[in-house]
């Protein structure tokens, strides 16, 4: 019988001192076929990007929307009772294969938090580093359109302080009028 190691555990486990900060899951993909789940993402995202950050180890420079995307598709692809539990925003989803939806996944929006196009957003980090709002979601920085989530990523990969996973929760980065994104209500 194999033992399963819960995604909660295994985060705490990698959290070691070559770590700068503690792992924070976005997602979670639940099925009785996680090793064919497992190698489908690898090569999906291998085949389709250069997103893995060490071609020997499991660290991908992927957001989590995009993350989550992905093991939506896996998911769907499994034909088994799969489920799949985003966590992000203070939102949990479930998507049970057999169709039943709840609440949809929702992602960051610049509009549901009262920021409209045009409207400028800074880094918490470097307050020299600003980015105007383009859509509900992306940003315009160094004339190119980015997620805050890649957007984070790429600011932090510049100064060399990437987390290993190269994962962020991009809005949790950025203020507007001196709040963080995360904290402002919505409207």
């Amino acid at each position: 019988m194999v033992s399963i190691q819960l995604p909660e555990e295994r985060a705490r486990e990698l959290y070691n001192t070559a770590v700068s900060l503690p792992y924070e899951i976005y997602a979670t993909l639940k099925t009785e076929k996680y090793v064919e789940a497992e190698k489908a993402i690898h090569r999906s995202i291998d085949r389709l990007s250069n997103l893995r950050i060490n071609k020997s180890r499991e660290f991908f420079n992927i957001s989590p929307e995009d993350a989550y995307h992905i093991l939506s598709d896996i998911k769907d692809l499994l034909g088994d009772e799969s489920v799949l539990e985003l966590k992000g925003d203070n939102i949990e989803v479930k998507i049970k294969q057999n169709g039943i939806q709840q609440p949809r996944a929702q992602v960051f929006s610049f509009y549901a938090k009262g920021v409209k196009n045009g409207d400028v957003v800074t880094f918490v980090d470097d307050p020299n580093i600003k980015a105007v709002v383009v859509s509900d979601r992306q940003v315009l920085f160094e004339d190119q359109t980015w997620y805050l989530s890649r957007l984070t990523a790429e600011l932090y990969r510049r100064r060399g302080t990437i987390s290993a996973s190269g994962a962020y929760q991009g809005p949790a980065f950025f203020l507007f009028k001196g709040k963080i994104l995360t904290e402002l209500p919505s409207i």
